[in-house]
């Protein structure tokens, strides 16, 4: 795991009856990453630079591109002592023999770091073809209390810039594995997943991913790419994520706090 980037900024602190301070403050850091696979472009995300190795592997795999890190040969910068910018540039390349559809991405605008599925081609192509989950997997009702916290305090760079998403995976005890931070929730999930995956990992099919803020459709997609069958979130989920989270059996929770939580999907997993 590497460190998010961070940039410094002169700033002034407006309070009402005070004298106005000047300051400096920190802002998490966005930019384009270029994902390529074997040199050809696939997606344009707008990311924090950090783990882009990560953020590219899970990206694809979530996208239903990749099935195995052995389908990965190398994954490198597009880097050039003349042309720094080109640590922008992430080209995945492919195990001979590889044969990946990546006419299914068919992005035409940018994955922003608040849209995620706007950028394809047609609806048709959002779903990936994942099985629905048969994650005979059970979780205690109490364990879930906790995980709000335990994501917080081990982020590193939120409460310096308070502006960056987690998502973090843990197992069915309530132990953090892995965790992520970017601008974007997709490229956070996409990250841990990531790392997940090229470490060989996979499939996720007793663990648990916890997303800060909302639950997206796009959110639920990835999880269960990585065979995840619970997936909690800070805030609320869309009524697609739901409606998702019941057609393919998985579990999910929204608003969860440190003494309540919503349960809109897969109760049967909550052991009382």
């Amino acid at each position: 795991m590497t460190f998010p980037k961070i940039a410094r900024h002169d700033t002034r602190k407006i309070a009402r009856g005070t004298a106005h301070e000047q300051l400096v403050d920190e802002l998490a850091v966005e930019e384009p990453l270029e994902i390529r696979v074997n040199d050809e472009s696939v997606a344009v995300v707008l990311r924090t630079p950090g783990d882009d190795f990560d953020l590219a592997a899970g990206f694809l795999l979530t996208e239903g591109i990749l099935k195995s890190p052995d389908q990965v040969e190398a994954i490198r910068y597009g880097q050039s002592a003349d042309h720094p910018e080109l640590r922008n540039i992430v080209n995945v390349a492919l195990t001979g023999g590889t044969k990946v559809d990546l006419a299914r991405l068919k992005r035409h605008c940018y994955v922003s770091s608040s849209c995620g599925i706007c950028g394809k081609a047609a609806i048709e192509n959002v779903r990936t073809g994942a099985k629905p989950s048969h994650s005979k997997a059970r979780f205690k009702l109490e364990m879930f209390y906790s995980l709000g916290a335990t994501l917080r305090h081990a982020q590193t760079i939120f409460a310096r810039t308070g502006g960056l998403q987690a998502a973090g995976v843990f197992d069915a005890h309530g132990t953090l594995l892995g965790l992520r931070e970017d601008v974007s929730r997709h490229n956070a999930a996409d990250k841990v997943i990531g790392t997940f995956f090229l470490n060989d990992k996979l499939p996720l099919d007793k663990h648990i991913l916890l997303v800060g803020g909302r639950v997206s459709f796009e959110i639920m997609q990835k999880a269960l790419m990585a065979s995840v069958p619970v997936v909690c979130a800070v805030g609320a989920p869309s009524s697609l994520a739901v409606r998702f989270a019941q057609e393919t059996n998985m579990t999910l929770i929204g608003f969860l706090k440190a003494e309540t939580y919503n349960i809109y999907s897969g109760a049967e997993r909550i052991e009382v």
